[in-house]
């Protein structure tokens, strides 16, 4: 099955470049376009995208509303990764607090982009960690607060468990943190589970920014 994507991005020729990109790999289907947030959550309720790339910064409702839409009012929502000209934007760490999988660079080379969107489909990794823990360096301590480390100390992580979200932090796979800890990949899938469902974790991106905000996981 190929993975399909929908683009969202109030600039034509920026969803122009991207289905150029994305369609010219056969296993990649664009199945729609938006101009704007507000028009995602009926496109993705009708096309079922299993990602949506989609802008930061759009008139109507940006990047940051529309993932919280999605998220908030589609069953099994799609993986979203928004597109940004600055990294190192308090709307990126909005739209990862909101749910976001991840963030990619309009200036990405197209490997990139494949690459990034393959990944963040897979959910088995985190997407340009670099940049997150660059992000939480800069944001994390605005939107930390006791509550977040309160909520952390309440899901009660095992020692293992603990090792395993800094480990993701870092960026690495399962199979990375299996090599890492000498365990099988398996049992990497069953802790990276119990840490989700323990920290009320959509995917490993929340987790790690729960991480972050907590000062369970230093950005440095």
């Amino acid at each position: 099955m190929p993975l399909t994507v929908l683009l969202v991005d109030d600039e034509p020729l920026v969803r122009a470049g991207l289905r150029a990109v994305l369609e010219a790999q056969p296993d990649i289907d664009v199945v729609g376009e938006a101009a704007d947030g507000a028009a995602v959550v009926p496109l993705v309720r009708r096309l079922r995208p299993d990602v949506v790339a989609m802008d930061v910064r759009m008139p109507l409702m940006d990047g940051i509303e529309a993932t919280r839409a999605v998220l908030r009012t589609v069953p099994e929502p799609p993986k979203i990764v928004v597109v940004t000209t600055f990294e190192n934007d308090e709307y990126v760490y909005g739209a990862l607090r909101a749910g976001a999988s991840g963030f990619l660079l309009k200036r990405a080379r197209p490997a990139e982009i494949v690459h990034a969107l393959r990944l963040v489909a897979a959910g088995d990794s985190l997407l340009f960690p670099a940049g997150i823990r660059q992000l939480a360096a800069s944001y994390g301590r605005t939107y930390g607060t006791s509550e977040a480390r309160a909520a952390l100390e309440r899901a009660a992580l095992t020692e293992r468990e603990g090792e395993v979200l800094r480990l993701m932090a870092r960026g690495l796979s399962n199979a990375e943190i299996a090599a890492r800890l000498v365990v099988g990949t398996e049992t990497v899938k069953s802790h990276v589970s119990a840490v989700l469902a323990k920290l009320g974790a959509r995917d490993r991106t929340q987790a790690v920014i729960a991480a972050y905000e907590s000062g369970f996981v230093s950005p440095g």
